[in-house]
């Protein structure tokens, strides 16, 4: 049976698809759509690129399927098009945007594969607590609200992190800690399961109002255990 996890590269569709994998339920390919809105409202889209080397840390196949055009019609499309040759579950990462659930789960009831999203609904800072918890090695990537300052570009998403985050919510503006209404984005650098880590060797950071973001313009694989 093929399960499908559709991931981006960022927490939550890793650690969604991690979760998939530790509870029998075996992932055996990654799936990314690329859109070419770099403003998606129903993707991640930065560092898109870097998901073939984390596949590679997992072994597991990975493919990445653009999308035509920049209509949130043409990115349905393209989620189609990415599942519609294999069948069984398929595992995504949404916690909280009904706008990217709803229009998931219509493209796979209508082609009969389930619907995993184990993070559906779940309390966002227990959710980011859980993946902090699991081992996962996450980024900040790209920041897009006032109480996000440049300095946390790059920053490990951390225990401390999150504390962090959550004050600056409560006391400058509220911001959703997992960053599900497009706050903050994210790039998973490891994960327990993983053989190698994701090196960054190369970043350019860039700034436009309130939006920062860290490209990630080089990276390598290093084994976590050298010599075994």
């Amino acid at each position: 049976m093929t399960v499908t996890a559709l991931v981006s590269g960022g927490k939550d569709s890793i650690y969604s698809a991690y979760l998939a994998d530790t509870q029998g339920l075996y992932v055996d390919e990654l799936v990314t759509i690329a859109p070419s809105d770099p403003e998606s409202m129903m993707f991640h889209t930065p560092n898109l690129s870097w998901v073939a080397l984390q596949g590679q840390a997992w072994g597991k196949p990975t493919r990445t399927v653009r999308a035509e055009g920049s209509s949130g019609a043409d990115e349905v499309d393209a989620v189609r098009r990415a599942l519609s040759d294999h069948r069984g579950p398929v595992v995504a990462g949404a916690i909280a945007s009904a706008y990217q659930w709803g229009r998931l789960h219509a493209v796979t009831f209508d082609l009969g594969r389930p619907l995993y999203t184990p993070l559906w609904g779940k309390d966002p800072g227990r959710v980011v607590r859980a993946e902090v918890d699991a081992g996962l090695d996450i980024r900040l990537v790209h920041l897009a609200a006032e109480p996000l300052t440049p300095d946390l570009l790059g920053r490990r998403l951390d225990l401390a992190l999150v504390q962090e985050l959550e004050r600056r919510s409560r006391e400058v503006r509220p911001v959703h800690v997992a960053g599900e209404g497009g706050e903050f984005e994210t790039l998973v650098t490891d994960l327990p399961d993983w053989t190698q880590r994701l090196v960054l060797d190369d970043e350019v950071r860039e700034s436009r109002g309130s939006v920062h973001r860290l490209m990630v313009r080089k990276a390598h694989l290093e084994p976590k255990h050298p010599g075994r």
